[in-house]
């Protein structure tokens, strides 16, 4: 099953900032593109790339959209991060349901490639990890400190087991393959860029945490992009399908402390960084008291929790991987990109700091960081016995 420029794509989460990317980039080679998504692009797209809205929940929706398409990247997901990893529920039925949906899809359509977006998480669960590669294990599912990475693991290990599955129409079986990235970062994005920006010019960004030396990883946008497109092509004869049934990790290839990589952001926008540093353990238990805060009031006051234990560990503790087997095997070479355009894209849009006076906003502000920092020191600190 060869790739040609009559060939349609779907993407399921198209509407998303990513999905949009991508859209866009298997546009511009000619292949016509259709986005599913239950919200329409938050970007314009051009006039020949078609948006359906639709629900991957709804298996007769996808059942429906799946006809006449050669290949799915299946991008579509909920609860990474914020108050969206607290809903269980949502998570459950999006992320693992709605990716039987479409390996079933794909299956009853006869359509030969399906490609998962899954996540570093599925075999991270806050231990360090130094240049990891695809042998390492999954993490055991009872060991994920949230409902996001747990269902990611099970959609993924779901999609790569469908692969080589004898399709219902047509001849051939489906070929899959699952791709892992860093942390997705680009001008426009619209999930983690916003919320980190919010807490800066709001003066929440007082402290740092974990190890100085701690290392995470990022991907551009625009590299995931690539390595999406090359994966596609991999599971072709032409490629001897070679990337079917496997997964790869993806980023840039330089991992870098978390905080001083957003640290161009910060000084770029006129702030000062914070120089404050915190102990992991002590941020971790004050996420895990913000959660419990959320369980217990989130129905009545829907606020997003400043950190969540998740977000703690992938921030603060050091895991990153090796691209050797993308290199390899799907040809990906990683470009370079720094945040200056991301800083220009957030300036443009009014962002940056502001000489203003010191106000009772502020004083409020630092008044509650301090009682929530005093709480979370004493609550820490071990109970002296009489």
């Amino acid at each position: 099953m060869e790739t040609s420029a009559t060939e349609t794509i779907l993407i399921t989460g198209g509407g998303g900032y990513f999905g949009c990317r991508l859209g866009c980039a298997l546009h511009k080679i000619g292949r016509k593109v259709v986005l599913f998504d239950i919200h329409r692009p938050i970007q314009q797209m051009p006039d020949s790339v078609v948006f359906i809205k639709g629900d991957v929940c709804n298996y007769l929706e996808l059942e429906a959209v799946f006809r006449n398409v050669d290949c799915v990247f299946h991008l579509a997901s909920y609860g990474m991060s914020g108050r969206e990893q607290l809903n269980k529920k949502l998570i459950e039925d999006i992320n693992v349901k709605g990716t039987e949906h479409v390996i079933q899809a794909c299956l009853s359509n006869g359509i030969p490639r399906l490609l998962y977006t899954s996540t570093y998480n599925v075999v991270f669960g806050g231990q360090v990890i130094k240049n990891g590669d695809e042998s390492l294990p999954y993490l055991p599912l009872h060991l994920h400190p949230d409902h996001y990475s747990r269902t990611k693991s099970l959609a993924e290990m779901k999609v790569l087991r469908a692969n080589g599955t004898k399709l219902k129409k047509g001849t051939g079986v489906l070929q899959t393959c699952a791709l892992r990235p860093a942390g997705i970062y680009g001008p426009g994005e619209q999930r983690h860029l916003p919320r980190i920006v919010n807490y800066i010019e709001n003066g929440l960004f007082k402290f740092v945490y974990g190890a100085a030396d701690s290392l995470v990883e990022f991907v551009h946008v625009d590299n995931l992009v690539s390595a999406h497109i090359l994966a596609s092509e991999a599971l072709t004869g032409r490629k001897n399908y070679i990337a079917a049934g496997q997964a790869y990790f993806i980023s840039d290839g330089k991992p870098v402390n978390n905080f001083e990589f957003f640290k161009p952001l910060v000084e770029g926008l006129g702030y000062k960084h914070p120089t404050i540093r915190l102990p992991l353990k002590l941020v971790y238990f004050f996420a895990f008291l913000t959660e419990i805060i959320f369980f217990g009031v989130g129905r009545i006051y829907n606020f997003q929790p400043f950190l969540t234990r998740t977000e703690v560990y992938k921030t603060g503790v050091t895991h990153y991987f090796s691209l050797r087997k993308a290199r390899k095997e799907l040809g990906y070479n990683p470009q370079e990109y720094n945040l200056s355009e991301i800083v220009e894209w957030f300036k443009t849009r009014g962002h940056g700091h502001k000489v203003t006076t010191y106000n009772i906003k502020c004083f409020m502000w630092d008044v509650i960081y301090l009682i929530l920092l005093f709480a979370v020191i004493m609550s820490w600190l071990p109970v002296v016995s009489a």
